[in-house]
């Protein structure tokens, strides 16, 4: 019977780490389905047999130099240790502390030789070397290990034993950093969980107990107090309050919910008191199911990650070759001395490490996934998030998407008897019905206080309207064209209702008794941030266009107000066929931003589709890209988050491969020196990690909002 099996890994810090270690696991006998994040230190794997698999696979991580644990023990490195305490920070000290020793014994007594360095760059290498021959034993001879543990073997061999100690000492301190940097990634996304509390009011019998928030099941009752966070995904049963969702949606702005109203895990409860039935439980909270998606989007190599990696495959084989070149042609062709070019041949070797080049995409790509993770934008994969910033069309669905997906009463106009008889009478017979443009009306009457007379005789008369006796007169609430064929139309009204329609805006007509009595008007707003959002994106040079099933009139005015194109009276097979269309004239990448449900089939078909879902199961699992607060406005953010990606990772490439361009010409020259040389990798690791790092703290959203406030400035 196959079950899933978890481990957590302790000093797995880059992609290397990872190949390692998924490819020793995958050569075990009934293991499939291997998955390994270096960002989180964890490995899962699908197995037959589930005890013998555990120790197998212990077996094999340990001997390649990891510490790992499975889910049935704690996890290693919860605790934050100081730096010197982990086992990359005591190799750094035993490195050190060996040349320094060395250096001493050298000085006390000159007599002791080159034996001091030679056993303070041999004892801390034995580390390295196991690594490398635990690679070589699961088909992976050509690793970072392979390499240093050749060039201060070899350093040792021709007397430069110094050298050789301070090489592994500099790789050390290299490795070590790496594990600090990757450390502060991780955190940065496992901080989330912490917005959890851990203990929650239970609500039983009118009483309240405290309990693990971790323990809280569906239908389950909690109570929130004032400046408390939320334990739990639920809905409110009692009680209003202002509510602060930035743990979760990245939204700085408090959001006013009330009975009926959903809330995260995470969120801080303002002020005022409520009730709160439990939806989901703590492992399929919003929190918990973003630190799932981030994980597996680390997991989803982009196109330029995966190129690297093929790229490095055949790139550590060259330089060895390389390497062997240089130490074996100028001796054996040119009578040059061997000590000389072996020394230059060792420093090659420690200039092409690839570890920096292997770091430089996945770190980026990380570090982005994890800033639109805080901030509301939920990328499912390093491919998305690199196709996002080459988009040069975004489609739009309209309902729900550009506009609320709710209308709303715009207009009310009275022939004589009064604006609000007129909205009365139409709200008294639309009462109970559950049509949009019914709740429209009765909201609009609610709102302005209006008391609604009893009612008798309802009939619901389908696509034309409703009626029903109001105080003993009928009432008709019908559409302009239904209308025409109970009464003559005055002039004046046939041209409001053609004046509104023409804004985009459905009319209805109340009619007592086949007498005309006024209009109502209605319209799906858009969105307060859509006109806004449309303007960045052509700023960022994407063009909008709404794809919508809405009449011409309809889509015309809106798209006008939002000065893009649009096509309209779509069927979601025809928005497909546009999709289609758009990617193949344009012949770049087309994204597509709907809500999730009904647009599914055309955000399958976009390049990159985006589920204004806010949240929903719907949401998470139907787009590359799920926005969790519903902001139009978050989409030109995506946008930019992905070109900062993309750019970080070119830096990084130019970085590392920049670096050992300009250290392999020097010490062809005679320049550069067996520490120099490792510096070119360490050097170049730790610049690219710290770059791709200063993405943590890119606000995709800061650049529009500095730009509003500039143009609000007299």
């Amino acid at each position: 019977m196959e079950k899933k099996l978890e481990f957590f890994i302790e000093g797995m810090d880059c992609p290397s780490c990872a190949g390692k270690i998924c490819n020793a696991v995958e050569a075990l006998p009934g293991v499939t389905n291997t998955k390994v994040s270096y960002s989180r230190g964890r490995l899962e794997l699908v197995s037959l047999e589930q005890d013998a698999s555990t120790n197998a696979v212990i077996k094999a991580v340990r001997k390649l130099g990891y510490r790992i644990t499975s889910q049935m023990d704690n996890k290693p490195g919860t605790d934050k240790k100081s730096w010197y305490r982990t086992a990359k920070g005591k190799q750094v000290v035993l490195a050190g502390g060996g040349l320094a020793i060395a250096q001493i014994l050298s000085l006390v007594n000159p007599a002791t030789g080159q034996v001091p360095f030679i056993l303070a760059a041999v004892i801390p290498l034995l580390p390295f070397a196991r690594k490398a021959w635990a690679a070589a034993l699961v088909r992976q001879p050509f690793t970072i290990e392979t390499l240093v543990t050749l060039a201060v073997v070899g350093a040792v061999m021709i007397g430069e034993s110094l050298e050789a100690g301070v090489v592994v000492f500099l790789f050390s301190i290299g490795e070590l950093l790496e594990s600090v940097a990757a450390s502060k990634a991780r955190r940065g996304v496992e901080a989330l969980a912490a917005f959890v509390p851990k203990v929650a009011r239970l609500v039983t019998d009118d009483a309240t107990t405290e309990v693990p928030a971790e323990n809280l099941i569906p239908g389950q009752v909690v109570e929130i107090r004032p400046g408390s966070r939320v334990p739990a995904d639920g809905t409110i049963l009692s009680g209003d309050s202002s509510i602060d969702e930035s743990p979760v949606t990245g939204e700085s702005v408090p959001v006013d919910k009330g009975p009926g109203d959903h809330l995260y895990a995470g969120s801080i409860n303002a002020d005022g008191l409520i009730r709160l039935e439990v939806t989901k439980s703590a492992s399929d909270n919003m929190i918990a199911r973003i630190l799932q998606m981030v994980e597996e989007a680390e997991a989803s190599k982009s196109p330029t990650a995966r190129f690297i990696d093929r790229f490095s495959t055949y790139y550590t084989p060259v330089v060895i070759l390389i390497s062997a070149a240089v130490v074996v042609l100028p001796p054996l062709l040119g009578g040059a001395g061997w000590e000389e070019w072996i020394y230059k041949g060792l420093a090659i070797l420690l200039i092409g490490c690839p570890c920096a080049l292997v770091l430089s995409t996945p770190a980026a790509i990380t570090s982005g996934i994890a800033t639109g993770a805080r901030h509301g934008l939920l990328v499912k994969g390093g491919a998305a998030l690199e196709t996002v910033g080459r988009i040069k069309h975004m489609a739009f669905d309209k309902t729900g998407t550009l506009t609320a997906g709710t209308p709303r009463v715009t207009d009310v106009m009275s022939k004589s008897t009064g604006t609000e008889r007129v909205l009365t009478l139409a709200a008294a017979v639309e009462a109970g019905s559950s049509h949009p443009l019914a709740l429209a009306i009765c909201q609009e009457a609610e709102a302005k206080g209006l008391d609604l007379p009893p009612t008798t005789d309802h009939q619901a008369q389908r696509g034309r309207g409703a009626l029903a006796m109001v105080e003993g007169v009928r009432i008709t609430v019908a559409s302009p064209r239904h209308a025409r064929f109970l009464a003559e139309l005055p002039e004046e009204m046939a041209e409001k209702i053609a004046k509104l329609e023409t804004q985009g805006k459905t009319v209805i007509v109340v009619l007592e008794s086949d007498i005309p009595l006024g209009l109502i008007a209605m319209r799906d707003e858009l969105r307060s941030d859509s006109v806004a959002a449309m303007a960045a994106l052509t700023r960022l040079m994407v063009d909008p266009i709404m794809l919508t099933g809405d009449n011409a009139r309809a889509a015309a005015a809106l798209a006008d107000e939002l000065k893009i194109e649009f096509k309209s009276e779509l069927l979601p097979e025809d928005k497909l066929e546009w999709i289609k269309n758009l990617a193949k004239d344009s012949q770049a990448p087309v994204g597509m931003v709907g809500d999730g449900i009904n647009d599914a089939p055309a955000l399958a078909q976009a390049d990159v589709g985006i589920s204004m879902g806010g949240g929903t199961d719907v949401a998470l699992e139907t787009a590359d890209v799920a926005l969790l607060n519903e902001r139009v406005g978050h989409v030109p953010a995506l946008v930019r988050l992905s070109r900062a990606t993309m750019a970080n990772i070119h830096q990084n490439i130019a970085l590392a491969l920049g670096l050992k361009a300009v250290f392999l010409v020097t010490t062809l020259l005679g320049v550069t020196s067996l520490w120099m040389a490792i510096m070119a990798d360490t050097g170049a690791t730790v610049l690219v990690t710290v770059n791709a790092l200063r993405l943590l703290s890119f606000n995709p959203k800061a650049i529009e909002t500095l730009q509003s406030k500039r143009k609000s400035l007299p």
